[in-house]
């Protein structure tokens, strides 16, 4: 720009911006940054010599005004500031300021109702929000403005506002943001609540007297130990990503897939399902049964069938209630649910009261004849309990063994002459030694006398009405331990899902399993063994014998456990529908699309409709003890495929699981899996069979949707079809992120004896991969087809004996071409077949590139670079090759990751892959990234742990300040070299059309080119001393700004043009010069943090899109890497590979 009051040219230099808080105080200063100012003319006189801005930023803050307030946006992603723009201070000549603008200042608040969630096909970052500090790293500036600063990602992402979030757009609403809710309330309660159902009330003590203390408590810890091993591959599953709203269903089917998802998704609707029968089935017999008798309208509810039928009548409508409450009043639900729970806990609070303070003298009384209990009908006469053998009393229990005729009396059987009756206490307390009797098994047979083998010969002995076993008995008893993903279900009201899911679940089974097992020898130590097998209480009267033991009343536990089975109905009858609902919406069984629908208010009607006819079939069965055995087989086989998954992907080492759950291991999901199965078929193998082929049905009607046949010679035509169904289904589309793992193809360079230069890249390649995916090693040989195939045949054979002995899962090839760079174009272009291709291209350094005239050394590096780019491909270039350890070492020490640009997470994929090998498991990972000027590098460090945390991979975190970013003297002669070197190269090879020798140049390098005048302009730092620019000793120690002001008229005062002299006499372009400042910096920073590392990971500059910067860009990342053994420099391929969620 030229000053209207002398004429005289003046500069632009770029003073430091100052950010404030929202509370207008000064906050902390940016410091300046310090650039090569430039010497431009005003573009009002156009005269031809206009330089254009070196960033959008710095073209709208030379144009900006206090009036106009076209700053650019400089945002800071997550933070509400005020932001000064940089400030353009005019210049003369001599450095006097002649502006009179002030900063523009604009408020920044970022904050907005949308600012806690990413939108659908938002970038994470946008070009328009690069800082005026941009070319501090100006070496990365291309993918700078494509993909965005760090410090903004990763404060989207830890804020959950990036990454792949399912239906997101669909998920907000206007709606007031509800509390979220932490483990105690959102997990632990619900999930206890639903564990403890109707069994433990009314089958508890039956299955104690039948199975004996020692059975009972392995059928108690066998079913805890697979709920408990189930819950920890649950917790696996909720640590594995970001845990979305949508239930237990909605995380397993999208952390293993819609096969696995679609079959545990049935099997958990249709167990929850027949479970709010259960639960009906059980309300209404402690009601009728227990409660209120005389409400039976089939009669005697002593005998079953009248009872079975008043359980179907009763059942039906309390069930047709409960939908209509579920229909309408879901806030009545949870109301209910609340006092549900506090019935559970009060009803077993006073039942352990109630063992405590049993003791023979408040103990109720039974009556036995010899070792056979009898009934009460029998033995209470006209209200009164009378245990005698007298035939004075009429109706007692020698009227139930005898028969008197003309005075002669009659008995069925020498039992009742041989055994004499008497009372004793029924619940004789803890001190009674009844534990000892009730030790073992008295298993029953149906229509014998309870805890014999004999049957019945009297109306006085109580009959087994089922036959009971060990595996009986699990089978019924399992329900009771169902319950555990309760919590899950609630998983998008939970505040830290991932955190709450495996402390509330794994707590509240270790909470029941411990209530259930010291009910089982509380119950042996408490109750009279044959009291515990009386199953519906005829001793006394028709009583619950649990509710007899409780404290204070027998009506605390008959109300509690009415209405807590109540509420457990009402529950399963509100989560079912909705279970199927999302079931449905997935579009995994198309069949079942017609239940995604839902009313206006988004209650799922339809799907409602479906769950009160299938549990009205649970109901119509009407036996507890029938309807049990059902819901252990879906919920068994639900487990149990968890569990199974959990394992597969473990074993298959799927890039996407890694859960953070410490305690997680797949020989436990294995064995839960071996549980599971087992306990189905020792429950009712035709059970387990029906259940089996249903769940095998649903996996393969999702997973195949259709039949494949092959006409062939048996096994071979099966593997043959198996392979080709198998490609055209990773051919249908792109790997979703969870799934992606590198698929690599290796570009090896041979020797001129056809062998491989650098052998170790295979075996890099093999540790990356752990045996895991795709690896091709592919080379070119220079040459015609025709003559070359011979010896390019023998080069494939040692390159696929070398992939056989690096142990790497993969193939080798090799093409002829009569040019390498397009050898390699077309290996990246059509390796690999149909799906099975390449995502990822492994190439080695081209080592001795400066040392070689010949440009074909660095510019097959740099081509193929560019094909790579090209073709969205991740790309991975190795430097040090031969230094990287054998498969057969292991290193110790740490990774380093220096994270510069947002790659779509390949640098922190890669050091997760390769932590999975031997070779590199027990070196620690470190993750750098760098900060500019303007970032918080504490919120920095914030966010990044907080995505390592999502991401469930361990690694330190550092947040590198380059404070220092004057352009040092260093710097200048260095690019000045550089360039130099660059000229001379291409004028030895006569790209300007004048050939230059090296006599040439040695002929004038001793004579005195042009002074060339470079001024230099001392920086200052606010709060440091202005140093003397005529002190040698500290203009050497500090650094400079170069500012070529009379870069034209030196060129016009200088002699005569001459390639020497020109090459002599030539100043480094500023670009250049910001990019070496920008390799130096970063080099002595990666060298003094990362100089003992085991490797060194780090983004690959983009390449230059024209030749005359290729030896540049070359140079620029040779001293990036200096001084490191082992680098990886890595390049993504613009999708990402990574995900918080699971």
């Amino acid at each position: 720009m030229v000053n209207l009051k002398s004429g005289a040219p003046v500069q632009y230099k770029e003073v430091p911006t100052h950010a404030a808080d929202e509370g207008g105080s000064s906050g902390d200063e940016i410091p300046a940054s310090n650039e090569l100012t430039d010497a431009v003319t005003d573009p009002l006189t156009q005269n031809g010599d206009v330089e254009a801005p070196s960033s959008p930023t710095e073209e709208s803050a030379q144009t900006a005004s206090p009036k106009a307030g076209n700053v650019p946006d400089s945002k800071a992603a997550g933070s509400s500031r005020f932001l000064v723009s940089p400030a353009i201070v005019i210049c003369d000549e001599t450095g006097n300021n002649i502006s009179s603008s002030e900063p523009v200042v604009e408020e920044n608040n970022s904050d907005g109702e949308d600012s806690e969630r990413n939108k659908d096909n938002e970038p994470l970052a946008s070009n328009d929000e690069l800082s005026p500090f941009s070319h501090q790293m100006a070496l990365y500036e291309d993918d700078l403005s494509e993909r965005g600063k760090i410090s903004q990602i990763i404060n989207r992402i830890s804020n959950y506002q990036a990454g792949i979030e399912p239906n997101i757009s669909e998920q907000y609403s206007d709606k007031p943001k509800q509390v979220k809710l932490g483990t105690l309330l959102g997990v632990y309660l619900p999930t206890i609540q639903n564990i403890f159902g109707v069994l433990l009330f009314i089958r508890m003590t039956w299955i104690v007297g039948m199975a004996g203390a020692l059975e009972g408590l392995g059928i108690v810890i066998i079913c805890c130990c697979t709920t408990m091993l189930t819950a920890i591959s649950m917790s696996a599953i909720a640590t594995n990503g970001v845990v979305p709203g949508g239930g237990s269903y909605f995380m397993i089917s999208r952390a293993l897939g819609p096969e696995f998802g679609g079959a545990v998704g049935i099997l958990f609707y249709l167990g929850t399902t027949v479970a709010s029968s259960m639960y009906i089935i059980g309300s209404i017999e402690i009601l009728v049964k227990y409660m209120a008798p005389q409400m039976s309208i089939f009669g005697d509810m002593d005998v079953q069938a009248n009872a079975f039928n008043n359980y179907r009548v009763y059942g039906t409508c309390v069930l047709i209630l409960l939908a209509i409450i579920v229909f309408i009043g879901v806030t009545f639900v949870s109301k209910f649910a609340a006092l549900s729970l506090a019935c559970v806990i009060l009803s077993i609070f006073c039942i352990y009261i109630g063992i405590f303070v049993a003791n023979p003298d408040s103990s109720l009384s039974i009556c036995v004849l010899g070792n056979r209990l009898m009934s009460s009908k029998v033995v209470e006469v006209n209200g009164t309990f009378m245990c005698s053998k007298s035939p004075n009393i009429s109706g007692g229990i020698f009227s139930s063994y005898c028969s008197v005729f003309n005075g002669t009396t009659d008995c069925r059987g020498d039992f009742f002459e041989e055994h004499s009756a008497k009372t004793i206490p029924g619940i004789p307390g803890l001190g009674s030694g009844v534990f000892v009797e009730n030790l073992n098994n008295r298993y029953t047979r149906k229509d014998k006398i309870i805890g014999t083998d004999e049957s019945g010969t009297s109306e006085a002995e109580i009959i087994a009405d089922i036959t009971s076993s060990f595996m009986v008995l699990l089978a019924i008893y399992f329900p009771s331990c169902t319950g555990i993903m309760a919590g899950s279900n609630r998983s998008g009201d939970l505040a830290d899902a991932s955190r709450s899911i495996p402390t509330g679940t794994i707590a509240a089974i270790a909470t029941t399993s411990f209530v259930y097992i010291t009910s089982v020898i509380f119950f042996a130590g408490t109750v009279e063994g044959d009291l515990l097998r009386d199953k519906f209480g005829e001793s006394i009267n028709g009583g619950l014998v649990v509710a007899k033991l409780a404290w204070p009343n027998e009506w605390v536990i008959l109300i509690g456990s009415f209405l807590s089975t109540l509420g457990a109905g009402l529950q399963s009858l509100t989560g079912a529908p909705r279970l199927l609902q999302a079931i449905s919406s997935d579009g995994v069984i198309p069949f079942l699309k017609v239940f995604s629908v839902t009313t206006k208010r988004g209650e799922p009607f339809r799907a409602l409709i479906m769950t009160v006819l299938i549990s009205e079939i649970g109901i119509l069965i009407a036996s507890l003890d029938d309807v049990a055995p059902i819901i252990t087989m879906f919920f068994l086989m639900c487990y149990g495929f968890v569990n199974m998954a959990c394992a597969l992907q473990t074993l298959l080492r799927t890039p996407s699981w890694r859960p953070r759950f410490r305690f997680y291991h797949w020989v436990l999901s294995l064995v839960g899996m071996a549980l599971c199965i087992t306990l189905m078929f020792i429950s009712s193998w035709y059970y387990a069979l029906a259940a089996i082929a249903l769940a095998a049905f649903i996996y393969k009607y999702i997973e195949y949707k259709g039949a494949e046949k092959e006409w062939g010679d048996g096994i071979r035509g099966l593997a043959m079809s198996a392979a080709r169904y198998s490609l055209l289904r990773l051919q249908q589309g792109p790997p979703h992120t969870k799934n992606w793992r590198p698929q690599i193809l290796v570009l090896m360079k041979l020797d001129d004896n056809l062998q491989p230069k650098y052998p170790n890249m295979i075996n890099f390649a093999s540790q990356l991969k752990a045996g895991k995916g795709l690896t091709l090693v592919n080379s070119v040989v220079e040459g015609d087809y025709k003559e070359r195939y011979a010896d390019a045949q023998a080069a494939k054979q040692t390159l696929s004996k070398l992939v056989e002995t690096s142990g790497a899962k993969g193939f080798a090839d090799l093409v002829i071409s009569n040019n390498v760079t397009e050898g390699l174009c077309h290996m990246i272009q059509n390796a690999g077949l149909g799906g099975l291709r390449h995502n990822t291209v492994m190439i080695g350094w081209p080592y001795g590139w400066r040392h070689d005239h010949n440009a074909k050394s660095y510019r097959v590096f740099l081509e193929s670079v560019k094909n790579i780019n090209a073709g969205q491909m991740a790309l991975l270039a190795v430097k040090g090759i031969n230094n990287f350890p054998q498969s057969n070492e292991k290193l110790k020490g740490t990774i380093d990751v220096w994270w510069i640009v947002h790659d779509g997470g390949m640098l922190m994929l890669l050091p997760f892959l390769l932590k999975q090998h031997k070779v590199w498991k027990n070196c620690r990972l470190r993750i750098f990234t760098v900060a500019q000027l303007e970032d918080n590098t504490i919120q920095m460090k914030k966010d990044l742990e907080m995505f390592m945390y999502h991401l469930r991979i361990e690694a330190e975190v550092e947040v590198v300040e380059m404070t220092n970013n004057d352009i040092s003297a260093y710097t200048y002669e260095r690019t000045l070299m550089m360039e130099q070197r660059t000229e001379m190269l291409k004028a030895m090879r006569g790209g300007g059309g004048s050939k230059l020798s090296p006599q040439d140049i040695l002929d004038n390098v001793h004579r005195t080119p042009a002074q060339v005048k470079i001024q230099l302009e001392t920086v200052t730092e606010e709060g440091l001393p202005t140093e003397s620019s005529t002190d040698e000793e500290k203009l050497e120690k500090h650094q400079y700004t170069f500012t070529p002001s009379n870069l034209s008229s030196d060129k016009k005062a200088s002699s005569p043009s001459s390639p020497v002299n020109d090459l002599l006499s030539m100043r480094p372009d500023k670009r250049n010069v910001r990019r070496m400042h920008t390799a130096v910096r970063l080099n002595e920073v990666i060298i003094e943090k990362s100089h003992e590392s085991q490797l060194v990971i780090l983004n690959l500059p983009a390449p230059p899109k024209s030749e005359a910067g290729e030896l540049n860009y070359m140079e620029f990342l040779e001293v990036l890497t200096e001084g490191l053994e082992r680098v990886l420099m890595v390049r993504g391929s613009g999708h990402e590979v990574i995900t918080i969620y699971s």
